[in-house]
């Protein structure tokens, strides 16, 4: 498969990252292709034709009627997984890929494509004046303009017959209305969720579960409606993500039932720290007041003692000593900035018995050792021939009274 089907490129809602398609077996495992149409309609197409069709190529696929204008957006075995992932039926007859759009074919998607938005704010004018209790979400033309989808939200059943007809002879097309929900609705539309991110509704998350509040509690997490509500205005998708952990992990925790007695109280619980198995516990039933903060483990111990008829003087009385937490140390000095510097300077050995040469270890010179002149700290002052005695003779004193005889004279 070529690099523009290995793309990894998220331009599309939904995409799915093909990682299968550096392996040569699996190129031609099926001949079914998943193309993909405005927002997050998808649908799986066989190419009978054996077209060689690679990621991102617009080809013109069956519809009822007519045919509509899509993106092929995977290819290869892939395609087999995702079918039985969104429980694509086998045994139906598949629709099939005619080929590859053409330039008349996109000219038409894109004017059919232009009318979509003034189609869906004069068709919620239409519902509003027949006293409809909906909400048009959005309008989806099919490729070759023949036929438009209306997208639409209703609390309650609605009866649309009246609707369809008005439609039909305003806009001059075939009408079909689908229903969908506030979750479905926020994934068309798209947007950045709390934590940042591209909602998971828009950009990954393919079937919706539904979420209850029990998850919330699970976790410990405010039960403020704000904070809980995503941009559909229900309970977010991802309190769901971590549930299944919390409970499995609080298996292993005393049950917030239990209250502790000691000798001077009764505890109730608080709260918990889960995956750090610590429980804080409360005197007061209704409010924080005199919070203690135990490990799981010794709370298990206060219920035993409490079974057998034992009371403690309190809760953490018998709680063993923690070490203390020592903090990240750099053994190997690799964040010094002097680690490559030579920090520890060679000491020179002294000439043993001797102490005056400040400092100069002249005894370890096999050179001045053999040396006379070296032994004899008179011959060191000695000039060495006649006429450095003579020049040593002629130069002038420096003390202060040889100074006053020459200023006398």
């Amino acid at each position: 498969m070529s690099i523009k089907g290995c793309s990894k490129r998220q331009n599309n809602k939904l995409n799915t990252y093909d990682w299968l398609c550096d392996i040569p077996e699996v190129e031609n495992a099926t001949d079914y292709v998943e193309v993909q149409f405005k927002n997050t309609r998808k649908g799986y197409f066989l190419n009978s034709a054996k077209l060689p069709l690679e990621k991102g190529d617009m080809v013109a696929v069956e519809s009822t009627p007519g045919h509509d204008i899509g993106m092929v957006t995977l290819t290869g075995r892939l395609v087999l997984l995702q079918m039985k992932k969104t429980n694509v039926r086998m045994d139906a007859e598949p629709k099939k890929v005619y080929r590859k759009a053409k330039q008349t074919d996109l000219d038409k998607y894109e004017e059919a494509k232009g009318k979509e938005h003034a189609t869906m704010i004069k068709s919620r004018q239409i519902a509003a004046d027949l006293g409809l209790n909906m909400k048009i979400g959005d309008v989806e033309y099919q490729g070759d303009g023949n036929k438009a989808i209306f997208y639409y939200i209703a609390d309650e059943r609605v009866d649309f017959r009246q609707l369809i007809k008005v439609l039909a002879d305003t806009f001059k097309v075939r009408i079909e209305m689908k229903q969908i929900g506030a979750r479905q609705e926020a994934g068309r539309i798209g947007g950045i969720g709390p934590c940042g991110r591209e909602l998971c509704c828009s950009s990954w998350m393919a079937s919706f579960v539904s979420v209850a509040t029990g998850a919330a509690r699970y976790q410990d997490i405010s039960m403020n409606p704000q904070k809980l509500a995503g941009q559909c205005a229900k309970l977010k998708c991802c309190i769901n993500y971590e549930v299944d952990a919390y409970v499995e992990a609080q298996k292993s925790l005393p049950s917030r039932e239990m209250t502790l007695e000691t000798k001077d109280n009764t505890y109730y619980h608080f709260k918990t720290e889960v995956f750090k198995r610590e429980i804080t516990y409360s005197t007061d039933k209704s409010f924080a007041a005199n919070l203690v903060t135990i490990s799981a483990d010794r709370a298990f111990e206060v219920i035993n003692m409490n079974k057998r008829g034992h009371k403690p003087v309190s809760l953490e009385a018998d709680e063993k000593p923690q070490p203390p937490k020592r903090d990240a140390q750099d053994i190997l000095g690799q964040d010094s900035v002097t680690r490559f510097d030579n920090l520890k300077k060679k000491k020179k050995k002294k000439r043993p018995g001797g102490g005056g040469n400040n400092g100069r270890n002249e005894g370890n010179n096999p050179q001045q050792q053999n040396n006379p002149r070296h032994n004899n700290p008179q011959a060191r002052q000695r000039p060495r021939n006649e006429n450095d005695r003579q020049s040593h003779n002629k130069r002038p004193h420096s003390s202060g009274r040889s100074n006053e005889r020459a200023d006398n004279q």
